[in-house]
């Protein structure tokens, strides 16, 4: 059974290995650098929320939420989800966007926009589009993949 709920210490081990295998793969996130266990620590903690989805006290995935921008557009979130290779196709990133929905209205925003969805990750594309997601528009080659080719990417939001 897997269940998404707030992130503890004991957590991050797992969530940085879940994290640094979705920046490994370079088709999804736009980060290339991997993190390390303090550092990574210490980044799951400046968010807003973090959410990890877990079975038998196994880390499957996470979502980071957080402001979009600051100041008049603050009221704005933004997300990113990771989920593990071994936990793919199995309802779990759908848990994790649904729940970082709830946590981003129990935090006070308004929206959650994601800026930077690859045009190529048809499975996520999906989802959200099934969510009630909008796609904004398109961003011509604005994310470059792994074998140095650029594929677009198209932001979406939904209305919290």
């Amino acid at each position: 059974m897997v269940t998404v709920r707030r992130y503890a210490e004991e957590d991050v081990a797992g969530m940085v290995e879940v994290w640094n295998e979705v920046v490994r793969d370079g088709i999804a996130f736009p980060q290339e650098d991997e993190l390390g266990l303090a550092d990574g620590a210490e980044f799951f903690a400046q968010q807003t929320h973090c959410g990890v989805a877990v079975e038998g006290g196994q880390v499957l995935g996470l979502y980071i939420l957080h402001p979009n921008n600051v100041g008049r557009c603050g009221h704005i979130a933004n997300a990113s989800y990771a989920v593990g290779s071994v936990a793919r196709g199995k309802g779990v990133g759908r848990a994790l966007v649904e729940d970082s929905m709830a946590s981003g209205r129990e935090h006070g925003f308004r929206v959650l926009q994601f800026n930077a969805v690859v045009a190529t990750n048809a499975g996520a594309r999906h989802l959200y589009e099934k969510l009630g997601f909008v796609q904004l528009g398109t961003i011509p080659g604005g994310f470059r993949m792994p074998d140095g080719s650029y594929a677009d990417i198209c932001p979406y939001y939904h209305e919290l």
